[in-house]
């Protein structure tokens, strides 16, 4: 796996993972590993391109996990506490504000879906328009 970091600057700068590889438990650490160095450096809005990610497993969906959460802490949301962000969730009404993702593959999407996150991490599949959603 390989993974290109680069930002870009919207209405916040985004920081933007271009992972190149498959998201399992042989890569996972590595993904993890890159992320919170990066949230450790002040990172707070993150796109993760899946372009070139035909696969995520488990373990990389719960990377993914992980970093909404670190992020969710490093933004506690002022006007919404833990519970009514679950209800946000299990209404269709929340959508983190500083994770989302880009380009799933069909398979990649299938497990992202079976696991429930599309109910609370949004994806795109128009790059400039992932950006502007931050």
């Amino acid at each position: 796996m390989e993974i290109n970091v680069s930002t870009e600057n919207g209405r916040v700068p985004v920081i933007i993972l271009q992972v190149d590889g498959s998201i399992d438990s042989s890569t996972s650490a590595i993904f993890k590993a890159k992320a919170n160095e990066l949230i450790k450096g002040g990172g707070r809005y993150f796109l993760i391109d899946l372009s070139e990610a035909p696969f995520i497993s488990s373990t990389g969906l719960g990377v993914l996990h992980d970093i909404f959460n670190q992020l969710r802490q490093l933004h506690p949301d002022a006007n919404l506490n833990e519970q009514e962000m679950r209800q946000g969730i299990n209404a269709g009404t929340y959508k983190s504000p500083h994770l989302k993702l880009l380009n799933l593959s069909p398979r990649a999407r299938s497990a992202f879906e079976m696991a429930g996150f599309d109910m609370y991490i949004e994806t795109f599949t128009d790059r400039a328009k992932a950006i502007a959603s931050f």
